[in-house]
């Protein structure tokens, strides 16, 4: 009989105190995922003092705190930073100055300056910085990793991912990431095409080196906001560094999709696809026929096994990978070194991107993503010239 993989045992070794900075969806999501890996949240911070008690209420969280100054004069060894975009910057480095792990979560800055600065802080700070990318934490997709890096796809032809959500798709619905003062001036693609972008690289293990992109704001007022200028659908055409050429859309106006990311890599062999809201399953298609693999911890490569924290035929979700991604954290901030772990490194390298994108955007250029810059005579042999251009 399989035994369940056991994961995030620093709660059996060394209690950390851990804290939440913000009160909403995701800050329970991180709260779930430090009890599921052995710790117990001890202090929330959030805007407002009375927000903070309600939030520290509905999580269990004993302690609520008025301050980032008091958080961490109790000796906070981890910081959760889920708060909007905009404080993401001086929390995190606050956290790490005073000698604390910091979980941000993404973009972990709205500028990629502020990103390496970050980055640079907790590197001499010698403390872990992590960023939740957490679909990598599904079991499936490292199981596509694993056929990525073992040549099971031959040479990597074509990329597609998609990621679309209907949250936002009357002008009647509304959010703080919605204005750029504080969430930054991307939304959409800040916000879950990050996740694609990182999924991308993770997975293949290239890099996306040029972008072409078109962004559309529909709704330039939403409830209380007026003159939004943050984009609701992106669409990307885009080249590796290996040359493999994809596209991305990216949109939080697509009616009835919740949730929908999804992702096809195709090789000159075989093609692979996953689905984030079919996580249990993984398409593998060939020339000669196709088939879908389902997690089974007996047959999976060995990374997709340890994360498989149930046996065959129950169903893991979000939250459980969430909670690995949370568990690996603890695990590295014991020493240990868990594969795969998104660090700030990966976060800074998410908001290039992203800053990549909109450029484009903004010029209707080709840019290079790690120099966001156009180069005219650079730029992808295989597209046609009449596709770069400014207007």
């Amino acid at each position: 009989m399989y035994l369940m993989t056991t994961i995030g045992q620093t709660g059996a070794k060394d209690a950390l105190r851990v804290a939440i900075i913000g009160g909403g969806f995701m800050a329970g999501v991180h709260a779930t995922a430090a009890r599921a890996a052995g710790m117990v949240p001890v202090a929330l911070l959030s805007s407002t003092a009375s927000s903070a008690r309600v939030a520290a209420s509905r999580l269990g969280i004993e302690e609520a705190v008025g301050s980032i100054d008091e958080l961490l004069s109790t000796g906070i060894d981890v910081v959760h930073v889920c708060s909007p975009n905009v404080t993401h910057l001086p929390y995190s480095l606050q956290a790490l100055e005073a000698g604390a792990h910091v979980i941000c979560e993404k973009p972990i800055a709205t500028a990629s300056d502020d990103a390496t600065q970050m980055l640079d802080a907790a590197q001499r700070a010698g403390r872990i910085g992590a960023v939740p990318f957490v679909y990598r934490f599904h079991p499936m997709v490292r199981e596509a990793r694993e056929a990525v890096k073992t040549g099971s796809l031959g040479q990597i032809l074509t990329i597609e991912g998609r990621y679309l959500q209907d949250w936002l798709l009357g002008s009647a619905d509304d959010n703080w990431r919605v204005d750029s003062t504080i969430g930054g001036q991307s939304r959409a693609f800040a916000d879950i095409g990050s996740h694609l972008s990182d999924l991308i690289e993770f997975v293949t293990g290239d890099r996306i080196e040029w972008v072409s992109a078109r962004t559309r704001v529909v709704h330039e007022r939403r409830g209380q906001s007026t003159n939004v200028s943050t984009e609701d659908i992106a669409a990307v055409l885009f080249e590796t560094k290996n040359g493999a050429l994809g596209t991305l859309m990216v949109s939080q106006l697509a009616p009835g999709r919740k949730n929908k990311l999804t992702l096809e890599i195709s090789g000159d062999r075989r093609s692979v696809a996953f689905d984030q809201e079919q996580p249990e399953s993984l398409w593998i298609g060939g020339r000669g026929g196709s088939r879908t693999i389902v997690r089974d911890p007996e047959v999976l490569s060995s990374d997709a096994a340890r994360l498989s924290r149930l046996p065959a035929g129950h169903p893991q979700g979000y939250q459980d990978a969430f909670n690995a991604f949370v568990a690996d954290c603890y695990e590295a901030m014991s020493g240990q070194a868990p594969e795969g772990l998104p660090t700030f490194a990966d976060g800074l390298r998410a908001v290039r991107v992203t800053e990549a994108v909109m450029a484009s955007a903004r010029t209707s250029d080709w840019i290079r993503v790690e120099e966001h810059e156009t180069h005219r005579e650079e730029a992808p042999s295989r597209l046609p010239a009449a596709a770069i251009h400014s207007v």
